[in-house]
């Protein structure tokens, strides 16, 4: 059952210190939903929960904000249960947490792979787990799952990220089978590049790969509260126009997309070389 109305609804929100999760709660809690942040960043927790307060100062809703490490199962629970002991419910589980992490996959060190796929994956994993008793016995609920472009294509300098967004997909897709007919909805996102502060954490690999941030976190926030509402399986916003190429040519003929793929990136470092030599 598609959650048509956010009034009064109980959200709760990881990675909603900042970005699309930040972006996410604050269009909720304009809309009359009781909004539950969660996000490592403690400081930037306790901006937002200020932020949201000024902001949204005529809103009907109520505000926690709950510092949460989504790699640690235990906190995740006590997340959960705190959402459930405050308002008797939880409607909408929004995984925004999430890290981006480049670079060759010579240099990708496995402590670098690790972290993408527990905080991006395993992140994931551990709230739906925790939500899910609580969703059961109301026999209603929705998950909305934050992947990217990176999970449906191969981006090279992005192996961790695109493993990680990969896993997330696979496991919405086998999620939405399971919870198939219990009132449990699931919203896979796949959005290209977003102009949020992760885009600019790794500034030479996202030089290399030409990034072009088109969607803003507030444009994403939008999409996702109406897809929730139409009960969408699959939110993919890919306004570049390349991307929107190689998503369609992905589709039809997966051989040929990585093909295109590894030559654009072939061609963009030939290119890089020549102009570094002078």
């Amino acid at each position: 059952m598609a959650l048509k109305n956010f009034e009064g609804a109980v959200a709760v929100i990881t990675g909603g210190a900042s970005g699309i999760g930040l972006a996410t709660t604050q269009l909720l809690h304009a809309r009359g939903a009781h909004v539950v942040l969660a996000d490592i960043n403690q400081q930037g927790l306790q901006r937002a929960e200020e932020q949201l307060r000024l902001s949204n100062s005529e809103a009907t809703g109520n505000i926690s904000s709950i510092p949460t490490d989504v790699t640690n199962e235990q906190q995740v629970q006590a997340l959960m249960r705190k959402a459930t002991e405050i308002h008797g419910r939880i409607n909408l589980v929004v995984t925004s947490a999430g890290v981006g992490n480049g670079g060759p996959i010579d240099l990708f060190t496995s402590a670098q792979m690790q972290t993408m796929m527990n905080i991006n994956f395993m992140g994931t994993y551990h709230c739906v787990q925790a939500a899910l008793p609580t969703m059961r016995q109301q026999q209603s609920g929705h998950f909305v799952l934050l992947s990217s472009v990176a999970g449906k294509l191969g981006a090279p300098l992005l192996t961790g990220y695109c493993a990680s967004k990969w896993a997330v997909r696979g496991f919405s897709i086998a999620l939405r089978a399971e919870l198939h007919g219990t009132g449990i909805g699931v919203t896979t996102v796949y959005p290209a590049w977003v102009e949020t502060p992760m885009i600019h954490q790794e500034e030479d690999a996202m030089q290399l790969l030409n990034v072009q941030a088109l969607l803003t976190a507030d444009q994403v926030a939008a999409e996702i509260l109406q897809a929730v509402t139409e009960d969408r399986r699959d939110l993919t916003l890919a306004p570049n126009h390349d991307i929107a190429i190689i998503l369609q040519i992905m589709k039809e003929d997966p051989d040929k997309a990585e093909q295109l793929s590894g030559e654009a990136f072939r061609q963009g470092m030939a290119k890089i070389a020549a102009q570094q030599r002078g």
